[in-house]
């Protein structure tokens, strides 16, 4: 029970130096240069577009479609190539799903796919941001004037080589990058015979999602906007609100599960 509960408390020492740094950072301003675009694109009538693949998929949720976040976002997802596209269903199998993330030339494809307006802005979530599919996005995204904000690991990031033709990394793509402050290889404890255990990007990713979502909607309000926020169906009256502003962005937002 003593081995349970020292790798519990060590777990805990490691997220929450994780995410005392990313308070620290945020308290500094560093939150700010993102959080601005963001509330700048909503204010001129753009969405948010949300992607991530694996496990970042979570990240792009937590932007996209939640009670207490923005309305209008959007999520793109490898699944689209399915759902909109003539992809057979086969390859979202576990591994021909984890092939998909590394084709370059998927990218193209689900971007054409996607229901995309020139004043929208892109925020894209990859641990490694070197798969092919993030960095295809990423490019695709620059190369029709899109403003583009990465959300990865810098310290895992710089210590592999990217998979896209391009030769460039997520964050070698994005307008502005921010560390999700996870370690190489994600992981942050050793288990004796079990390999790396404790993974934390997909917590600090969650924490950095709420932050920009808490830093867009000041912006807005100190811009004199009044925020388009869902609150959650499950309370009387959820519906009818969320409908309603919902109706504003008829046909550009998706979020299919």
């Amino acid at each position: 029970m003593r081995a349970i509960s020292n790798s519990v408390t060590n777990f805990s020492l490691e997220v929450s130096a994780r995410l005392e740094a990313i308070t620290t950072w945020a308290v500094a301003g560093g939150v700010d240069e993102a959080a601005a675009a963001m509330a700048d694109a909503l204010a001129k009538g753009g969405v948010i577009q949300a992607f991530g693949t694996g496990h970042s998929e979570a990240f792009a949720m937590e932007i996209a479609g939640r009670a207490g976040g923005l309305i209008p976002t959007s999520k793109i997802a490898l699944r689209d190539l399915v759902l909109h596209g003539d992809r057979d269903v086969a390859v979202l199998d576990s591994l021909e799903g984890s092939i998909l993330e590394r084709e370059p030339g998927v990218a193209e494809e689900l971007f054409n796919l996607s229901v995309v307006d020139p004043r929208d802005i892109f925020i894209i979530s990859s641990n490694s941001g070197v798969n092919g599919a993030i960095v295809g996005l990423a490019l695709a995204a620059k190369e029709r004037g899109h403003t583009v904000i990465a959300v990865t690991s810098l310290q895992h990031t710089n210590a592999v080589e990217p998979k896209h033709p391009s030769g460039m990394r997520l964050s070698e793509i994005a307008d502005i990058v921010i560390d999700n402050m996870a370690p190489y290889g994600d992981t942050t404890m050793e288990i004796s015979g079990g390999g790396g255990v404790g993974a934390v990007s997909s917590i600090t990713g969650a924490y950095i999602a709420q932050l920009l979502t808490i830093e867009t909607v000041q912006s807005l309000i100190r811009a004199g906007k009044k925020p388009p926020i869902y609150i959650s169906a499950n309370i009387p009256g959820g519906d009818e609100h969320n409908t309603a502003l919902v109706g504003q962005y008829v046909g550009r937002l998706r979020r299919e599960a």
